[in-house]
């Protein structure tokens, strides 16, 4: 068998490298954030508040959807009928510092992974740092696949039926700015997050912890666990529910096949050794 590479570290020298590697990551998200600070009407005008706008490319695409096919829709409306205020003192600067936190983690994504890779690349074997030379790029592209569904999918589906509904007419909606912001955050990151599944599967496969045959024994399971994301992540209407699933379900299934990759590939190196 090949030998691991390089360096017999104690397990405080490993404490002490993670350190800097989370050190870097974080100067990467602090510089990101930082030129989002900087961009702020973009970065609010045009992005964040951008699902409230009726002109917003995903409620277009719906209202012609609902229009060919003659359905009553709210997605063709002139606008939302709520309006986003802030009630404290300090609520639009905290605002601006912690989404511009999350602009710099979604913009310095593959850095962060590459300071990630970087610090578990050492103690794989040289055959497997080759095979996965396209971590950083596959992973970072899932990420921002995943943000990208967020923010056009969950988040306007998200803003439109909650936005609308109303329980009475005497009722206003008038959201707090934490509370708009906050669900945009949780959707955008939480699709990004679950959009790399098929990077965890790769990685509990490598490790024993998963085969395609348990993956494929729990399927019923991880549809209902996929079901109950969705219906946490998007509001409750069974249209909405089903457009977040498929995607997570295809996800699902593609890991499958790359959990049989990655045995397959074992299972040659023990012939190999044989």
């Amino acid at each position: 068998m090949a030998k691991k590479p390089k360096n017999e570290m104690s397990f405080l020298d490993h404490l002490e490298d993670l350190r800097w590697h989370l050190i870097r990551a974080t100067i990467g998200i602090l510089i990101a954030g930082t030129l989002a600070f900087i961009f702020r009407e973009f970065i609010f005008d045009t992005i964040i508040f951008g699902p409230k706008r009726m002109d917003f490319p995903t409620y277009k695409l719906l209202c012609r959807a609902a229009t060919f096919i003659g359905l009553e829709t709210s997605f063709c409306g002139d606008e939302l009928p709520f309006i986003i205020q802030n009630r404290t003192m300090a609520g639009q600067f905290s605002a601006h510092i912690w989404t511009s936190v999350t602009a710099g983690l979604v913009v310095a994504f593959p850095y962060v992974i590459y300071e990630f890779w970087k610090f578990i690349s050492p103690g794989m074997y040289e055959n497997e740092r080759k095979n996965a030379r396209g971590f950083i790029i596959i992973s970072s592209l899932l990420f921002f696949i995943g943000v990208l569904f967020g923010y056009y999918v969950v988040s306007p589906l998200s803003i439109n039926f909650l936005g609308t509904y109303q329980v009475s007419a005497e009722v206003l909606n008038e959201i707090d700015l934490s509370s708009y912001i906050g669900l945009v955050r949780a959707s955008v990151l939480a699709s990004g997050l679950i959009f790399e599944l098929p990077i965890v599967i790769y990685f509990l496969t490598k490790v024993g912890l998963v085969t395609p045959e348990f993956l494929k024994k729990y399927r019923k399971y991880a549809l209902v666990i996929v079901l109950v994301i969705s219906a946490i992540i998007t509001p409750p209407d069974i249209a909405s529910q089903i457009i977040v699933a498929i995607p997570v379900l295809i996800l699902y299934q593609v890991s499958i096949y790359i959990s049989k990759i990655v045995i397959k590939q074992q299972e040659k190196k023990e012939k190999k050794n044989v």
